[in-house]
């Protein structure tokens, strides 16, 4: 066994030789390379990124003493690049656990088989670096570390996403050099790190050199003074120097130009201020930056430096005094491939994906991020929530949520260190960016002193920004002194609890949602219900939506077909399942339908109707900072699916917060002649960094008021509905026949078994009622009592059926019905009458009545097959892609064709999905054209599918799907919501297909479409 002291199971020991905190930079030689931020034009660093030698062994215990050594030859290991996490590499349990830890809850001490990575490499240092001092940058490392540099100890650090810097000076030479470090997989801090996430180790950012002066800048702190009027303001750079040395600051505005310059001889520590008027100010949506260039012997650091005020007034979260409400997603570093391991691109495309769904707002969850993140951040604009790295939700899991278990470490003495380096590492590192404008204090961790000397440390250290913590919530009957924070913050809390704390006057401190509307799987469905509140209420600052992506590991089965995977796959133990698949993006970044939900929702244009036979709308700008002036308004009025009219609204003169009145025509228009709908989309007239010009930020439609159009004379050639129509009967089976159709209904299963036009069938199974839908995630707390009551073995009993024809062109039949699994009572009864006419049209009218003890069904409908080949979908409704009742605020009526595919949204574990809620008529036909029709009375929710809802719900992933060539058909009278009660709360009321009885009445319609009938 190797002989090092077992630093990693002694929570008051969190480094050895560690250098003290600072804020992030790289020094370079002169200005324009400092400027351009490439870190590999500095001749004062040199990345260990690269190919290392690597040996992954399971337990410490067995790790070969004197591997660290000059003379050890590690050239039989394998090569591993680093940064990377050893577990997508091939070595060790790829894991997902979300609550519980994934060892024996012991703090601090952690599993005698503890993995270990080995890692060794050689570089070479400069002669030129003769003289100065040589540091070495871990930017992130899980758990924790040993470092060794030609056979000697360096030191020791835990705390995996934040920094680590050591001084090599003492240890290495000019030329040739070798380093290894040991990296364990647990360690004391384990039991802070209990994320809901993946469970990766390794050295898994980046790793380089700094070259420094002997006598450096170490620290630089730019605190800023801004006047009232925001008229002046006042930069202070606090200045940490490794002895005396005169440092000089110039202050340069965006174009390049100085604004201000001072300097002073710093021994130790001083400051150098610098006064500017008429200071650009930054924000999300105009992140104006200056740099800020410190200039101290050969060595130049830049800062970017974006003057902005962050307070809490009356209650009201505020940026440059204005009240802001944060439109954000949680993010985690995922990548499908890399897992926490992120690189740059991957960086800038989640940013760029959330700039052009109108996220202005990301909470670092749970942890800090890569510093480069945070400079892109400030350049694309965006305000972070940064989140200090530590939850330690399964100590309560472990005592099964016994009174004060979750708060055991916060309340021990013992771990109060552990807890400040956390908060105190992450403020260092990050405190120059514009974008921070919250400090978090950890996630899910309990409250208690160490919680609460968090929070003090922070706020004096940092007096500009507000401190948070969901945790301290009175929910977790923690410690009830919170003074030291500076909002209310929830998770998953209802609409109705956030109304009623922003009502009342005794709550003095704004709230914030750091986790709601959970995004798992086909949801959520509760955005809007939550947006309209949060836009009502000042003292509601808004909040973050779980998550931002799916954490899916990609893989591929025996023979080669990708998929997703996730908790379990892996045969990791404990673990979650697919609770880790919870994005409003796929792993690879394909926006679900709920991200545009979400950017409708929270969409910087709202346009409302003052007078739409005038063509007068009232046009609100929701920016905070911005005027509309780069905002195009493009209009068109539709006749069912077909333009009739179109324009575009340039210059709307309304600045932020303000409303201003448009007219899209000059006089009273009549719309006849069928379903008039305006639809407006607001679009970017110029390119941005992260959108071409063009680039849609928010719709709106209306319909317009109608004058009824004269009625028009039935075509001769369509066989009228008074037609005769023979009938026949055979046995329990029914036909009834007309001028081109033959229709067949079996009166024991009260059901249609043949739909026919010209000898061709339209159904490949009989017609069926359907309650079940495949559960969706956010039924995962609801699907046990839908199965308790076998809503997903559905039989039908026939209490009777019975036949008429009143009159020569119609038959009538009459079937009394119950649906029901076994065990149970029936859940409804009803009766169905299915009306025949001369044109082959089949009318269901149906009464239902559901039994009193059920809560809410998950749909009731009318379910088809038709036959294979079946492909082709119009239909008039809401799209292009799916809706529910309480998902549609990114959909809008329109004629839509489209095929039985492209209507399927494909999510890692199979659901519900793809259905189009309030259609008016849909359209399935064959490729030439062959098929039904389905209208009705009221508006219906309509779905076509290649997938049964058993097949859905039996599938656990993608792959395990078998496409059908036929195309199950859903006509739903309604269908429930989606929700978010996989975490949130409970489906809406007024979202749920509650009703004890109700009337739904659809009409089949065979026809050839391509012949016009």
């Amino acid at each position: 066994m190797i002989a090092v002291p077992k630093y990693w199971e002694d929570p008051q020991l969190l480094q050895v030789n560690r250098l003290k905190p600072r804020a992030y930079y790289i020094p370079y030689a002169d200005e324009s390379a400092a400027a351009a931020r490439r870190r590999g034009d500095s001749p004062f660093y040199r990345t260990l990124n690269g190919s290392w030698k690597f040996s992954y062994v399971p337990s410490v215990r067995d790790v070969q003493d004197g591997f660290y050594k000059e003379a050890y030859d590690a050239s039989g290991w394998d090569d591993l690049i680093v940064p990377s996490c050893w577990q997508t590499s091939g070595y060790d349990q790829l894991h997902y656990t979300n609550v519980n830890y994934p060892i024996p809850c012991d703090p601090p001490y952690v599993p005698d088989e503890n993995p270990a990575g080995l890692y060794v490499r050689e570089f070479n240092v400069a002669e030129g670096w003769s003289g100065k001092q040589i540091n070495i940058v871990f930017e992130g490392v899980n758990s924790c570390f040993y470092l060794w540099a030609n056979g000697s100890f360096v030191g020791y650090s835990q705390g995996s996403r934040v920094p680590a810097e050591f001084d090599l000076s003492p240890y290495v030479r000019a030329g040739r050099n070798k380093i290894a470090v040991m990296v364990l997989k647990w360690c004391d801090g384990t039991y802070l790190e209990d994320q809901d996430l993946w469970r990766y180790s390794g050295i898994f950012r980046d790793v380089y050199l700094l070259a420094r002066e002997s006598v450096h800048v170490l620290d630089v702190f730019n605190r800023q003074e801004l006047a009232a009027d925001f008229g002046s303001a006042v930069l202070r750079s606090e200045i940490v120097a490794s002895g005396r040395t005169n440092v000089r600051a110039d202050l340069k505005d965006a174009d390049g130009r100085t604004v201000a310059s001072g300097s002073a001889d710093i021994d130790g520590s001083g400051a150098i201020e610098l006064a500017i008027s008429d200071p650009v100010l930054w924000n999300a949506e105009q992140p104006y930056l200056y740099k800020l260039f410190v200039y101290a012997g050969g060595e130049v650091l830049a800062f970017p430096v974006g003057f902005r005020k962050v307070d809490i007034t009356d209650g009201v979260f505020r940026i440059n005094g204005k009240a802001v409400k944060l439109k954000g997603v949680n993010r985690h570093d995922s990548h499908p491939e890399l897992g926490q391991t992120i690189p740059i691109r991957h960086m800038t495309e989640d940013l760029e994906l959330m700039k052009r769904h109108n996220v202005n707002t990301i909470r670092t969850s749970h942890y800090p991020n890569d510093p480069r993140f945070l400079d892109l951040c400030d350049e694309y604009g965006f305000y972070v929530v940064d989140e200090a790295d530590l939850e330690c939700h399964g100590i309560g899991s472990a005592e099964g949520w016994a009174e004060g278990a979750f708060h055991k470490l916060s309340a021990n003495p013992a771990w109060k260190e552990a807890f400040v380096d956390r908060a105190a590492r992450m403020v260092e590192r990050d405190k120059n960016h514009a974008c921070v404008v919250i400090w978090s204090m950890g996630n899910e961790s309990g409250y208690a002193g160490n919680h609460i000397a968090m929070a003090e440390w922070t706020r004096q250290r940092d007096t500009s920004r507000p401190v948070h913590y969901e945790g301290a919530a009175a929910i977790y009957r923690g410690s009830a002194d919170t003074a030291c924070l500076d909002m209310e913050s929830r998770m998953y809390a209802t609409v109705e609890f956030i109304e009623t704390y922003a009502k009342d006057e005794a709550n003095k401190k704004p709230l914030f949602l750091c986790e709601y509307s959970h995004a798992m799987g086909n949801g959520p469905g509760d955005l809007a219900d939550y947006w309209r509140a949060i836009y009502r209420y000042p003292k509601l600052m808004g909040g973050c939506v779980w998550e931002w992506c799916d954490h899916g590991i990609k893989t591929a089965t025996a023979d080669g077909t990708p998929f997703f995977a996730y908790g379990g796959d892996f045969g990791d133990k404990p673990n979650d399942g697919n609770f880790c698949i919870d994005g409003l993006v796929s792993p690879d970044r394909i926006p679900h339908t709920g991200l545009l939900e979400l950017k409708q929702v929270i969409a910087p244009v709202l346009i409302e109707a003052e007078d739409l036979a005038g063509g007068k709308l009232i046009v609100t700008n929701r920016y905070d900072f911005i005027g509309l002036g780069d905002v195009v308004l493009h209009w068109r009025v539709e006749k069912d699916g077909d333009i009739v009219r179109q324009g575009v609204v340039r210059g709307v003169e309304a600045g932020p917060q303000q409303s201003a009145a448009i007219a899209l025509w000059d006089e009273a228009a009549q719309w006849s002649g069928g379903s008039h709908y305006l639809t407006l989309s607001c679009c970017t007239e110029t390119a941005t960094r992260w959108a071409d010009a063009g680039h849609e930020l928010a719709f709106e439609q209306f319909e317009l008021p109608a004058v009824p159009a004269a009625s028009a004379a039935p075509a001769s050639a369509t066989p009228s509905a008074d037609a005769d129509i023979r009938v026949a009967l055979d046995g329990e089976l029914l036909t009834v026949e007309g001028f081109d159709f033959r229709h067949r209904f079996d009166l024991g299963a009260g059901a249609f078994v043949a739909i026919t036009k010209h000898g061709v069938n339209m159904l490949a199974a009989p017609t069926r009622f359907a309650i079940w839908r495949a559960p969706t995630d956010n039924d995962r707390n609801e699907r046990k009592g839908w199965e308790t009551e076998g809503f997903d073995r559905a039989g039908m009993k026939v209490y009777s059926s019975s036949w008429l024809q009143p009159d020569a062109g119609t038959v009538e039949i009459r079937t009394s019905y119950a649906l029901a699994g076994y065990i149970r009572y029936p859940y409804l009864r009803g009766e169905a009458v299915w009306t025949v006419d001369g044109s082959g049209a089949v009318h269901l009218s149906t009464q239902v009545e559901v039994r009193e003890s059920i809560e809410y069904l998950p749909r009731f409908g009318l379910q088809l097959t038709m036959p294979a080949g079946t492909e082709e979908v119009d239909y008039f409704g809401n799209g292009p892609h799916e809706s529910y009742i309480d998902k549609r605020q990114s959909v809008h009526k329109g004629l839509y064709r489209t095929t039985v595919d492209d209507l399927h949204q494909s999510y890692v574990m199979p659901q519900e999905n793809g259905s189009r809620f309030d259609t008016a008529w849909a359209v399935v036909t064959n490729k030439l054209g062959m098929g039904l029709k389905f209208s009705g009375p009221a508006a219906f929710s309509f779905n076509a599918s290649h997938y049964t809802p058993e097949d859905l719900t039996a599938a656990l992933h993608t792959y395990e799907l078998v496409k059908r060539k036929e195309t199950i058909v859903h006509l739903d009278y309604k269908m429930s919501g989606v929700g978010s009660n996989s975490c949130g709360p409970k489906l809406l009321p007024d979202y749920q297909l509650k009703e004890k009885t109700f009337a739904f009445a659809i009409t089949l319609l065979p026809l050839f479409k391509e012949d016009g009938v």
